[in-house]
């Protein structure tokens, strides 16, 4: 999530600056279930933070080594991390060719990966429900609030999930 760029002179002006878009932002994690309903999201850190740093820092890679058995659909900034859970983490296939691969290596990567991407559809829709709350779009606040915020809209977005599941009775 783009956030404001700190002031000139602070020290930890270039924290935020994410790598991929060249912005200042801030970056959290959101679980869904298998219908892109939001469970749970991390507090926010840097933008600059790997996604696989962030998921160690927030806890998930230790709830998950001795938990419940459940299968979470990740993209490709959290591979490697299949490996540390007990294979929990489900993340695109890992290209192993990359020049002169066989004809037929490509067509299974291929396979694989929109297999993957098609599961996962449905976790991006429900993280895009989560980035089209206009108080996250852009934050214009203070950044050591935007957690809270965050937290906030995601509680709301949960039970507004849940609600939309039980509609009253009409009588």
């Amino acid at each position: 999530m783009r956030v404001r760029r700190p002031a000139a002179g602070r020290k930890d002006r270039d924290t935020f600056i994410s790598g991929k878009n060249k912005q200042n932002a801030v970056k959290s994690m959101a679980v869904t279930d298998g219908e892109g309903r939001l469970l749970w999201c991390s507090p926010t850190g840097p933008g600059s933070c790997a996604d696989i740093t962030h998921a160690r820092q927030a806890g998930l890679v230790k709830l998950l080594d001795g938990g419940p058995v459940v299968e979470i659909l990740a993209d490709a900034g959290y591979q490697g991390l299949g490996a540390r859970t007990g294979g929990r983490v489900v993340t695109p296939p890992h290209r192993t060719f990359k020049k002169n691969a066989p004809d037929r290596y490509e067509e299974m990567y291929e396979r694989r990966r929109r297999a993957h991407s098609s599961r996962r559809i449905r976790v991006e829709h429900g993280i895009a429900h989560l980035k089209n709350w206009r108080a996250l779009a852009r934050h214009l606040g203070r950044r050591e609030h935007i957690s809270d915020t965050v937290r906030a809209v995601a509680g709301l977005l949960s039970h507004q999930q849940t609600a939309d599941l039980n509609p009253r009775r009409q009588r």
